[in-house]
């Protein structure tokens, strides 16, 4: 019994020393992954914003070529002008949605109560041009009031509405819905389009960043807005992802966002339910924002 009870005690020892070993390294490996995280930022902030004033100067000085020298040359040259010109001005929309998405998270900016109706609304009209363009309408339920960073979570509406308004179906006029409700602790939003959707087997890579399901002449974009959706719901503390649609055309956004501590009751009116009947928008709780 005691050769046993010293077997038992060596073994559990030699276990004890066996996890703490784990768990340091484990520790160490979480710690050399978050400073490579942070490295990976900066270096995207940094190479973006270096990058802006050379590639502006390229960009102000190709289009001036455009526009005096546009119809002097031949017409491969003109081509060319053009080519120049249309590779500048990507490059720049590349990098700005680089930076911004390098910003979420490095800059800690002011967490308030922001009322997911009017931030929809501020989405929308910064929509204006391109919604009026595909004569679509933006229509929402009653939606909560969120404990967050209002200029993220109006990027992330925005950038949501936006996609539903580019990949809209060409046969029938583009509808976007954003829904909300209450759902295991915290609020469950759907955005939902009838545009052409998006096949099952690529639902987790339209997270990745710069990763395109379509060719660029297309659909025009840099493959960053749906990456900047999900950094920007997790750094809020909620996940995003893509709901199958079984009851017809289009896609199905869905993203959690924390309820407040202090919220007792629900806020802004929003359906406390956690059944899946969101997709009923009833005339009285619907608005039409449409810009």
């Amino acid at each position: 019994m005691r050769r046993t009870l010293v077997r038992q005690v060596q073994e559990a020892a030699s276990a004890s020393t066996e996890l703490s070993e784990a768990h340091r390294r484990l520790t160490e490996q979480a710690e050399e992954l978050q400073r490579s995280n942070r490295d990976l930022e900066q270096f995207a902030y940094v190479a973006s914003h270096d990058l802006q004033e050379p590639l502006r100067k390229v960009a102000s000085f190709t289009q001036l070529l455009q526009k005096r020298y546009g119809g002097q040359l031949d017409e491969r040259a003109d081509q060319y002008i053009e080519f120049a010109v249309d590779g500048a001005k990507r490059m720049q929309r590349l990098i700005q949605d680089l930076l911004g998405f390098s910003r979420v998270g490095r800059m800690n900016g002011r967490t308030v109560d922001v009322d997911m109706a009017d931030a929809l609304s501020e989405a929308v009209s910064n929509l204006d041009e391109a919604i009026a363009e595909a004569g679509a309408t933006v229509i929402h339920g009653d939606l909560p009031v969120i404990r967050g960073e209002r200029p993220l979570l109006v990027q992330l509406l925005q950038n949501l509405v936006g996609n539903a308004v580019k990949f809209r179906a060409p046969d029938r006029a583009a509808e976007v819905r954003v829904t909300a409700w209450r759902s295991a602790g915290a609020w469950e939003f759907e955005c939902r389009d009838n545009g052409i959707g998006i096949d099952a087997q690529y639902a987790e890579r339209v997270f990745v960043i710069f990763q395109r399901l379509h060719a660029k002449d297309a659909y025009e974009g840099t493959g960053i807005g749906l990456s900047l959706c999900k950094k920007i719901v997790e750094h809020h503390g909620g996940h995003i992802w893509v709901e199958p649609t079984d009851d017809g055309p289009g896609t199905r956004i869905r993203w959690t966002l924390p309820i407040p501590v202090e919220a007792d009751t629900p806020e802004g009116g929003a359906r406390d339910d956690t059944r899946d009947t969101h997709d009923t928008v009833h005339d009285d709780t619907t608005a039409d924002v449409r810009r």
